[in-house]
């Protein structure tokens, strides 16, 4: 795991923008002391109340000072402007080596290259945090967040099981193993929420109740379409035979007329030329073809004498027909591929009929978009209006068709085929562009689904609502978990709010000197510190719960925000459990005897005079997981066991 946050003093967030704020909402609501740093903080807004909140430039040493920089914790600088927060976190690392510093970047360059560089540096981009949220949204048509295992993407849905769906009285347990599913939470709809190892497998789904779930893009699909009903009316999944005769009659009825007419005369006379040279001049069909196409195309002689009359009067004509041909026929067709762009018309070409998804705009988030759509093997068309964008270059070459235009014309998204598209994703930098091609899709396909990127939490909010527009995302908020989340380790993927709760899903790994993990039983680890195992080194953990973490493993875990804390800061778990056992059948007689010694670390001797001594308890001074986990083994040997609190 990654250097945890200093014990002390408080976390300075610079930068009161869109993300800003909402960071802060995010801190307040763990509970983090705050100190605000902003070029002009408002005087009197609510939210800053029984805040410390310093005017001025953050790159400046006494304005940093005066926030309380040089004793804090961990520092987040998340302005808009990419020198700033620079030059910010140089001189942070400066004034405060032990403090974490978190820094937000859109550089993609630099984005990989400053948390290597500088110790102790998270840096972060929105684009990298929202576009998987944003790509998955519109493949499965839900994600509360997104994470990933082994570089193999995983997303958090979240569900309501409807009146009449098949999942009424089903248990957690027999839902999540039919789909390889991971339940997160349960909030059913007539009592408290239960989340994470609260959530018994037992539980049955009810009418109302929401249930959230991860899983792989691939295993969710069908689990949402069967619970929620089938994508969307019209959309074609033609095969590729299918598929290219459609291509075929568009493009001919996309051609010119005079294309059409000059076409098939120059082939009807390339056709009689070759039967008259076949049969009337004595010769092969390929002698007959090759012959017509020398004297059409270049006008030359055929040699020998003895030619009869009307051969010299058809030669001659040929040439005269061939050149006239075959001047116009070039003259039209370049006219026609000029007009028609020829790299706009092969882009059409390569559209398909339906089921792909449409990208509109080829900023960061949107080429971001494109990316983890193609990585799950999605299919893609891209729309972006400026020439001169690198990334439209960048997805040509991954083989995504991408239409230079602008996305709020209706005649270009018919080019994308986007009434028949899987869905639509409007990521241009305007939101009110974005509003509009949403709009104009719904006109298409009033059954569309639509991801709209905005930024104001509360636009966004009312476009839900007043426009029905259900997949309508405000990306500071999206974004903002996760920089307040990069406080407690490196590899916090992701944060996920449940009825009113945060979850955290984390990559942690295993430390020599790792007092909480190192040596622990998987089982024992995740109760005592309330988390989930997701995977440990990329693999199911439920297979294995008396598994002994080893130095160097990778855990991801599952956990509410303040567990998640306890377990960054090391504090160790609460002692005082025992476990007793009341008596046990004698087969499990010399099974109990290796346990015993293992755990109390006695003799065998000892470890005989204990069993002869029943009831008696097995071990004392145990933390609650650790007791859970003696539990397990004493019950698998079929010993009468039980908790003893302390």
């Amino acid at each position: 795991m990654g250097a945890a946050t200093g014990t002390g003093g408080p976390v300075v967030l610079c930068g009161l923008g869109r993300v800003g704020w909402r960071v802060l909402e995010w801190l307040r609501a763990a509970g983090q002391p705050v100190a605000v740093i902003d070029t002009a903080p408002p005087a009197d807004d609510p939210r800053l109340a029984g805040l410390t909140v310093v005017a001025g430039d953050c790159r400046r040493p006494e304005v940093l000072e005066k926030a309380g920089a040089a004793a804090a914790r961990a520092v987040l600088i998340v302005t808009s402007d990419d020198l700033v927060n620079v030059s910010a976190a140089l001189l942070v690392r400066r004034l405060n080596p032990d403090a974490r510093v978190v820094v937000r970047m859109f550089n993609q360059n630099l984005l990989a290259r400053l948390g290597g560089a500088v110790r102790n540096t998270v840096a972060l981009s929105v684009s990298a945090l929202t576009a998987p949220v944003l790509a998955l949204t519109a493949a499965t048509g839900d994600a509360l967040g997104a994470f990933r295992l082994d570089g193999d993407p995983r997303q958090v849905s979240e569900l309501v099981v409807g009146d009449g769906s098949d999942l009424v009285g089903r248990t957690v347990a027999d839902v999540a193993g039919q789909y390889r599913l991971i339940p997160f939470a349960l909030v059913p709809a007539d009592g408290p929420p239960r989340l994470l190892l609260d959530l018994s497998g037992d539980a049955r789904l009810a009418a109302g109740d929401r249930l959230v779930v991860a899983g792989a893009p691939a295993d969710l699909r069908p689990f949402l379409e069967k619970v929620r009903g089938a994508l969307l009316p019209g959309v074609l999944w033609a095969g590729a035979v299918r598929r290219w005769v459609r291509t075929l009659v568009r493009t001919l009825a996309e051609v010119d007329l005079s294309v059409k007419i000059i076409t098939p005369v120059l082939f009807v006379t390339l056709f009689a030329s070759t039967l008259v040279f076949r049969y009337g001049l004595a010769g092969t069909w390929g002698d007959g073809l090759y012959q017509t196409v020398s004297v059409m195309a270049t006008g030359s002689e055929l040699h020998g004498e003895g030619r009869p009359e009307w051969a010299k009067v058809f030669l001659s004509v040929l040439k005269l027909a061939g050149a006239a041909l075959v001047a116009g026929f070039t003259a039209i067709l370049t006219n026609y591929l000029l007009r028609a762009r020829l790299g706009g018309a092969l882009e059409v070409r390569r559209v398909p009929d339906g089921g792909h998804v449409v990208v509109c705009g080829l900023g960061n988030i949107g080429f971001r978009c494109v990316d983890e759509l193609t990585a799950i093997g999605e299919r893609v068309v891209a729309i972006d209006r400026t020439h001169d964008n690198p990334f439209i270059a960048t997805c040509r070459r991954k083989g995504v068709p991408t239409f230079v235009g602008d996305a709020t014309v209706a005649e270009t998204l018919r080019q994308a085929r986007a009434d028949t598209a899987k869905a639509v994703i409007a990521a241009t930098s305007s939101e009110l562009a974005n509003l509009e091609i949403a709009l104009l899709v719904r006109e298409m396909n009033p059954g569309q689904r639509v991801v709209v990127r905005l930024t104001d939490p509360q636009f966004a909010e009312a476009v839900r609502e007043a426009a029905a527009i259900r997949h309508a995302v405000a990306v500071p908020a999206l974004a903002a978990p996760a920089f307040a989340a990069a406080l407690f380790g490196d590899r916090v993927q992701t944060l996920i709010a449940v009825a009113g709760r945060t979850l955290v899903v984390a990559d942690l790994t295993v430390q020599p000197d790792d007092p909480c993990l190192n040596g622990q039983a998987l089982r024992a680890a995740a109760v005592d510190y309330r988390f989930l195992p997701v995977a440990v080194n990329g693999g199911d953990p439920a297979a294995a719960p008396d598994r002994r973490l080893q130095p160097g493993d990778r855990l991801t875990a599952a956990a509410e925000l303040a567990d998640l804390e306890r377990l960054v800061r090391r504090e160790p778990a609460a002692r005082g459990w025992a476990v007793a056992v009341d008596g046990f059948p004698p087969v499990a007689r010399d099974s109990l005897l290796t346990l015993l010694r293992a755990t109390r670390r006695c003799s065998q001797a000892e470890a005989e005079a204990l069993l002869a001594g029943e009831p008696f308890v097995a071990a004392a001074d145990l933390t609650r997981g650790q007791a859970e986990d003696l539990l397990g083994q004493l019950r698998r040997d079929r010993a009468n066991a039980r908790l003893v609190p302390p």
